[in-house]
C-alpha cells in the first residue's frame, strides 16, 4: 500500500510517501520521501509556537512540500502520480486546532481532486500519538540486538511516550492492544524542559538546548527533587521539579555559564531518573519482554543511553526510532495509518485537539 501522509499538528509542515507491506505480525515500511518544513526560526522570537502563525505557515508550505515530494506541479501530481497512491492519511489530533485544520482541509481537497483519477483512493485520519508509538517500526535495527524488530517476540511491551505535551506509560499486549499505566498529572516532561530552558535564557525550542548545555555541566552538582519516583503508581509529575529550578535560580544569583550548565545537567538527570525508574519498574511488574521509547523527547541522547543501558541489564529488548523520526514527521503518520487500516480502525477526518490514546 502506497501512502501519502500529512502532518501539521504543531509547527512542522511534514509530508511523506511511504510504501507499506506485510501484516500485523510483520509490517514493513519503505520510506520513498520524507519532507519536514520547520517553522522554528519563525516562532523563536516568541519563545514558543503561536497557533495562528503556525496555521498561516502551514497554508503557505503545504503546496510547496507536496511539489517537493513528487517533484512536479500540483496539476500533474493529481493527473499522474495519484494513480499510484492508495491512501492519503492526515493527522487529526491531538495538537493545535488551527494547525490541524490546515492539514485536514488540504488532505480533503487533495483527495477530492485526486479521486477523479483514482476512484479507490482512501482518505484516513490518524492519531498523532499513535504515530509516535508506531515510529519505532520505521527503524531497520533495534538498539540492543542490531537486527530488524521481531514484532511477534516483543510482547508484552512497555512504551514510554514522551513529548512536549505528553508523558504516558503504556502496557502493550500487541501492536493494536494496550492500556495506560500512568501519565503526567501536570507538566509533560518536554514542557518542563522548555520551561527550564526559558529560565536559563535558552532559545526555542528549549529541550535540545537544555540537553546541549547539560553536556558541559555536573549532573551531581545540585540535588533537585525526583517527583513521584517512589510512588506505587505509574503517574508522573514534573511541575515540582520545574519549580525547584526556579527557586534555585532565585536564591543563587550571578551563576555564570558553569552554574547554568550544572542546573541543566542536574535537572535533566532528575527528569531522566524518574522516567527510567518507572519504565523499568513497570516492565518488571508486568513481565515485559521489551521497552519502546518514542516521542519528541526520545531524541534526548542521555535518555536513550540511560534507558538503553537499564534495558540491557534487565535483558529487555529496547526499541527506539532513529533520531529523524522522534520529532514530528509524516512517515510515522503513514505507519499508524497502515496499522489502523490492517486492524480496520478509523478516525473521522476532523480536528480533535484533545484526542487521547
Amino acid at each position: 500500500m502506497r501512502i501519502l501522509a500529512i502532518e501539521t499538528s504543531c509547527d512542522e509542515t511534514a509530508m511523506a510517501l511511504v510504501n507499506a507491506t506485510g501484516g500485523l505480525s510483520s509490517p514493513k515500511f519503505k520510506i520513498e520521501e520524507n519532507v519536514v518544513s520547520s517553522q522554528i526560526a519563525i516562532h523563536r522570537p516568541f519563545g514558543g509556537v503561536v497557533p495562528n502563525l503556525a496555521k498561516r505557515e502551514h497554508i503557505k508550505n503545504l503546496p510547496i512540500v507536496l511539489s517537493e515530494i513528487f517533484g512536479d506541479t500540483r496539476e500533474n501530481i493529481i493527473a499522474k502520480d495519484f494513480k499510484k497512491v492508495d491512501m492519503i492519511s492526515v493527522t487529526v489530533g491531538p495538537g493545535l486546532e488551527p494547525a490541524l485544520w490546515t492539514g485536514i482541509e488540504f488532505a480533503k481537497e487533495l483527495h477530492k481532486e485526486a479521486k477523479k483519477k483514482n476512484k479507490k483512493l482512501l482518505l484516513r485520519g490518524v492519531n498523532h500519538m499513535e504515530g509516535h508509538l508506531y515510529s519505532f517500526l520505521l527503524q531497520q535495527k533495534t538498539v540492543t540486538q542490531k537486527s530488524k524488530p521481531k514484532i511477534k517476540n516483543m510482547f508484552p511491551s512497555v512504551a514510554l511516550v514522551v513529548s512536549g505535551g505528553h508523558t504516558i506509560l503504556l502496557l502493550l499486549e500487541s501492536l493494536t492492544k494496550w492500556k495506560k499505566l500512568g501519565e503526567t498529572r501536570d507538566d509533560a516532561v518536554g514542557e518542563a524542559f522548555d520551561k527550564v530552558a526559558r529560565m536559563l535564557d535558552l532559545p526555542y525550542p528549549g529541550g535540545p538546548e537544555v540537553e546541549k548545555l547539560a553536556k558541559d555541566g555536573n549532573s551531581a552538582a545540585i540535588d533537585f527533587p525526583k517527583p513521584m519516583i517512589h510512588a506505587k503508581n505509574y503517574d508522573f509529575s514534573f511541575s515540582g521539579l520545574k519549580t525547584a529550578v526556579l527557586y534555585y535560580l532565585k536564591k543563587n544569583k550571578n551563576l555564570g555559564n558553569n552554574g547554568f550548565a550544572d542546573i541543566a545537567a542536574s535537572f535533566q538527570k532528575s527528569a531522566i531518573d524518574v522516567l527510567v525508574k518507572k519504565t523499568i519498574k513497570a516492565a518488571g511488574e508486568f513481565g515485559a519482554k521489551s521497552v519502546i521509547l518514542c516521542g519528541g523527547v526520545a531524541g534526548n541522547q542521555a535518555l536513550r543511553e540511560v534507558l538503553g543501558d537499564e534495558c540491557k541489564k534487565e535483558k529487555l529488548e529496547f526499541f527506539v526510532p532513529p533520531f529523524e523520526y522522534n520529532t514530528d514527521n509524516a512517515s510515522m503518520i503513514a505507519a499508524a495509518a497502515y496499522i489502523n487500516f490492517l486492524r480496520k480502525k478509523t478516525y473521522s477526518v476532523k480536528a480533535r485537539a484533545g484526542l487521547g490514546m
